[in-house]
């Protein structure tokens, strides 16, 4: 067996790559260590999260929302085991289509371990044991990501779990602690908040969602607290204790002030780190770095015919920022000449209301010294907001005080997650503040918010405020 290009790791990144090189002619094959296609975020991530996400959702929009807007129902219950299975069939739906997809691109794929015997053959080891040997002229490594534990509270799976536990729970728990009020941490969190867990969330840093800009962690903070939620920022775990019944989680506050929790759960929700276990790097004489692999500015690593894309390579963790480097490598590989502005990958966060952002945080324009100017709005002056009873959230412009130049889109509100293209374009475009807000914005949307925002920015002249 022979190809053009070979893919390790069936994730966005991998399969997105697959699919470029096949349209591109290229004879391609890509490897899966396990029985399903769509790596983490059609399996365990992305995808099984907001399945779960969106029905918790309409549980609490059933309870507390629909007596206001005029239905009236019985008292809703959670059928737990049908919101996981429900979860279930749309994971298996996703992860079957992109099985089509490889089929419809005449893709090999082959199931079981991948790694590098040299530059050019990889060995394939099944389940069953058996080796299968291919040669290929490129190699794309795209093995993605695994949850980090605790160094001294490794994951057992039962009490002290990670995300991927956290979506196959047997049962809602009565107290689900959240060490890391990240991404993860706050969508989950969010989830079992919704349908009567008591969640409390443990962050070492003064703020929920730190990479993002502070003023979203902020209303992050303020409207999750009315799920119940409760919060202790700046705060170090010292030790995480499973007694088989409960698990306990001391934790010290800055001033040294000492907490203890108590939960039938502990999700830890520190982030993530790259999984390149059983590659065998040390055969095509690659070493990681705190990791990683490192690559040059076009995802190639030191040996001239192999790439790595996605979790395993610098940069943010998304699903969609492995995406395009997959179809940044192979369009590489073809001879054209394509391009990923990293600056413009939005980072999302499904909680609700939702979290969104793409450039430049207030925070690293103030650390840059760049002068420049903001625009807020806020969701409880639009009209769609009051329709529909998402008044929580605000948009937020930064744009360079001299020319304009959006910099920055940050939006915490109902359906940020997909107005934020919206700033991906503008910034994409290098649009102005003010070319934003001299275009016609359909009237009632929520979109209106930004092109409010953008009137802050360039002349502090929003309408509706």
């Amino acid at each position: 067996m022979q190809y053009n290009v070979t893919v390790i790791g069936s994730g966005p990144g991998g399969y997105v790559a697959a699919i470029r090189c096949a349209q591109l002619g290229f004879k391609t094959a890509i490897i899966e260590k396990y029985d399903t296609l769509g790596g983490t975020c059609l399996n365990v991530g992305c995808i099984p999260s907001k399945a779960m996400l969106d029905s918790s959702e309409h549980f609490i929009n059933a309870k507390e929302h629909f007596k206001e807007h005029g239905i009236d129902i019985p008292e809703p219950k959670v059928n737990f085991t049908q919101m996981v299975k429900r979860k279930g069939d749309v994971v298996k739906a996703n992860v079957d289509g992109i099985a089509f997809l490889m089929k419809k691109n005449k893709i090999d794929v082959h199931k079981g371990v991948g790694s590098f015997v040299d530059k050019n053959t990889i060995k394939v080891t099944a389940k069953d044991g058996k080796e299968t040997t291919i040669t290929t002229e490129k190699v794309i490594i795209a093995t993605g990501s695994k949850p980090t534990p605790l160094p001294f509270a490794p994951f057992d799976k039962k009490r002290i779990i990670s995300s991927t536990e956290a979506l196959e729970l047997k049962e809602v728990p009565k107290h689900l602690i959240v060490i890391g009020g990240g991404v993860i941490g706050m969508e989950l969190g969010s989830v079992y908040a919704r349908i009567g867990s008591k969640v409390t969330v443990v962050e070492f840093l003064d703020s929920l969602i730190p990479t993002m800009d502070g003023t979203m962690g902020k209303e992050l903070q303020r409207s999750t607290k009315k799920l119940g939620i409760d919060f202790f920022l700046g705060h170090k775990v010292t030790s995480v204790f499973n007694d088989g019944k409960e698990v306990t989680v001391k934790a010290e506050a800055k001033d040294g002030k000492a907490i203890e929790l108590k939960g039938d759960y502990c999700l830890v929700s520190i982030g993530r780190r790259p999984y390149t276990d059983g590659l065998g790097l040390d055969k095509v004489g690659i070493e990681t770095v705190k990791g990683q692999i490192p690559v040059d500015d076009h995802l190639k690593t030191k040996v001239d015919n192999i790439y790595a894309i996605g979790d395993v390579v610098k940069g943010a963790m998304l699903a969609h920022k492995a995406e395009e480097e997959g179809v940044y490598v192979a369009e590489r590989l073809a001879g054209q000449k394509p391009h990923v502005n990293y600056l413009l990958i939005p980072g999302v966060v499904y909680t609700w209301p939702e979290v969104a952002s793409v450039g430049y945080t207030e925070e690293q324009l103030k650390s840059s010294g760049r002068a420049y100017k903001v625009g807020s709005f806020p969701y409880k002056a639009l009209g769609r907001a009051r329709a529909s009873m998402d008044l929580d959230g605000l948009v937020k412009i930064l744009a360079d005080k001299q020319t304009d130049e959006i910099l920055g889109v940050h939006i915490i509100g109902a359906r940020a997650a997909d107005m934020i293209a919206a700033g991906v374009t503008a910034m994409e475009f290098r649009a102005s503040a003010e070319d934003v807000a001299r275009m016609s914005h359909a009237h009632p949307t929520y979109m209106e918010a930004v092109r409010e925002a953008c009137l802050a920015a360039t002349a502090n002249r929003p309408i509706h405020l």
